[in-house]
């Protein structure tokens, strides 16, 4: 057997995103299936990465962290594992990774995305993307459904947010988030609702967050679509906590801990940092 075929490919996917300014317009394609945006989308959505200085980081983060899981698997298991990247929207994509391991001789992969929360929405497309792309290289495919409490993922985010909370001002609440998806997929028996709510509740624990009053879940970031989506949207909660009656009184700082995500992108730079904290200030929270 080849040096190749003795190890196992490891798939890094993630959603992707434009890496210039000139690949916004191919990616917003990407995105609508084929359907190029209309100019006014098209300048919207290119306002929204010029408010974070032309593009957005994930691409090097995404980077970052194909390197980093490659550097811990060799020094856990030297010469075994080979980790390559295989996005959704942007290039390299799911089908063009799988066709150059084939070519290099790989007969196993592990699919990981860097999403820790299962639906077949998300997690299930990536997946189901890459044992399409290897079936007729009769490539083995086998997928990391879900990492949504695993403890070493726990115990970074509590840190994370203690913290941001060492920082905060008194009766200050915590919101967790994650994309929301449209409302079927709670129909279909996805489990994505319940699993943000595991990871929050795991978090919330090891934060020494106890009570519901100091925490909440919200989601952010819906599709512009008919049909109805996960709530409540962030911006709703955040409504909901300046005007609060309970026990606890109005909250007076809000810290946005975005689980849901395992970088800076769009949706964590502009829809929390920058429309959710607008959001926030109104209240003078």
């Amino acid at each position: 057997m080849t040096p190749t075929e003795t190890r196992t490919a490891v798939l890094l996917m993630a959603y992707g995103t434009p890496r210039t300014r000139e690949e916004i317009e191919p990616y917003y394609t990407d995105i609508r299936r084929g359907r190029p945006p209309t100019p006014e989308l098209l300048a919207e959505l290119t306002a929204r990465y010029d408010a974070l200085g032309g593009t957005s980081p994930l691409a090097a983060r995404t980077d970052a962290q194909r390197d980093a899981l490659q550097a811990a698997l060799d020094a856990a298991a030297p010469g075994r594992y080979h980790v390559t990247l295989g996005l959704k929207h942007a290039e390299p994509k799911i089908e063009t990774a799988v066709d150059v391991l084939a070519a290099q001789g790989f007969r196993r992969i592990i699919g990981l995305v860097l999403a820790p929360h299962y639906s077949a929405y998300s997690i299930g497309q990536y997946l189901d993307r890459t044992r399409a792309a290897a079936e007729p290289h009769g490539i083995e495919v086998r997928g990391v459904d879900s990492w949504a409490t695993e403890p070493a993922f726990v115990e970074f985010i509590a840190n994370d947010l203690k913290a941001k909370l060492a920082a905060m001002p008194a009766n200050t609440r915590v919101v967790f988030t994650a994309h929301s998806l449209p409302q079927r997929i709670v129909a279909a028996g996805n489990p994505y609702p319940e699993q943000l709510r595991a990871t929050a509740e795991a978090v919330a624990t090891a934060a020494g967050l106890g009570q519901w009053s100091q925490w909440a879940i919200a989601w952010q970031s819906a599709g512009r679509t008919p049909e109805p989506w996960l709530g409540p949207d962030i911006l709703q909660v955040i409504d909901e906590m300046a005007a609060s009656e309970n026990h606890a009184g109005a909250a007076r700082g809000v810290v946005g801990s975005a689980v849901g995500f395992v970088a800076d992108h769009l949706e964590v730079l502009y829809d929390l940092d920058i429309e959710a904290a607008a959001r926030a200030a109104q209240h003078d929270i």
